[in-house]
């Protein structure tokens, strides 16, 4: 009998989602993620460190990573919105040929579950 293909388990303000998901798009997500991490901490870098007479940092780009899969899942995040990495949230579109969700949800729990997520299939 096949082994049923683990969930993702994504915790939200009020409560959770679990959706199906493998190895590999946790992976990429968690890349993804990484990527945005580095954006805000340079945002929040050169915020911190710039004075009256420094000019703004230079934008960064938005974390937009799709997933297609037995379920659809969006995740997007304007870093130049956030004051740092732990501020940041993010908005999820999670949706089926069923039911649609869109909520956002806190990137650091958002990479807590997807490492997590990743342990537990390793």
């Amino acid at each position: 009998m096949p082994r049923p293909e683990p969930k993702l388990k994504i915790n939200l303000q009020d409560g959770n989602v679990s959706i199906p998901f493998t190895p590999a798009a946790a992976q990429a997500l968690k890349e993804s993620i990484n990527g945005l991490m580095q954006s805000l901490k340079v945002l929040s870098a050169k915020a911190s460190a710039a004075g009256e007479t420094q000019p703004k940092p230079e934008p960064q780009p938005s974390l937009e990573h799709q997933h297609v899969g037995e379920v659809f899942l969006e995740v997007f995040c304007n870093p130049n919105i956030w004051a740092t990495p732990f501020a940041a949230k993010v908005l999820l579109t999670i949706r089926d040929d069923r039911i649609r969700v869109s909520t956002e949800a806190e990137l650091s729990r958002l990479v807590e579950d997807v490492n997590e997520y990743i342990e537990a299939t390793s």
